[in-house]
């Protein structure tokens, strides 16, 4: 993948890059449009969680034949960003590679698809919050990234 020097470069990391990186990512492309680059990944990369590809298609996106990826893969390669923003808890913080600096690293805490519980229709409204609250957190990062 090429990359532009002018643009501003993302990475979104959760545990397995099933949900909440990938919800993200997405919506930065959407809503930051070409002022971005992004590309999610995890710590330890499964697939898409069903929940997510659901409600992301609610919302107009066909993540069926997306893709997980490994943040060490990234890191390996001397791949540089110049935001990463980790989806998950903290804890998981520390199975971080540390990337090549500078960069700024943000911490959005979220719930993980996974712990949903409840009946089917339940764990889809959780769903739902949750794209919509990353979504939100999204329209906030672009506003605060690309002030002139």
């Amino acid at each position: 993948m090429e990359y532009s020097a002018d643009k501003i470069k993302v990475l979104f990391i959760c545990v397995h890059n099933s949900g909440r990186s990938q919800i993200a990512e997405e919506y930065l492309k959407r809503i930051g449009g070409d002022r971005f680059e992004v590309e999610s990944a995890g710590y330890r990369p499964t697939s898409l969680h069903p929940l997510v590809l659901k409600v992301m298609e609610e919302d107009g996106f066909d993540l069926s034949g997306k893709k997980t990826q490994s943040t060490w893969d990234l890191f390996k390669e001397g791949r540089l960003f110049g935001y990463v923003i980790t989806v998950c808890d903290r804890e998981y913080e520390e199975e971080c590679p540390l990337f090549s600096r500078p960069f700024v690293q943000l911490n959005w805490p979220y719930p993980d698809p996974e712990s949903f519980t409840g009946t089917d229709e339940e764990k889809l409204d959780q769903a739902r919050i949750l794209r919509d609250s990353i979504k939100t957190r999204i329209v906030q990062f672009v506003e605060d990234t690309t002030k002139a």
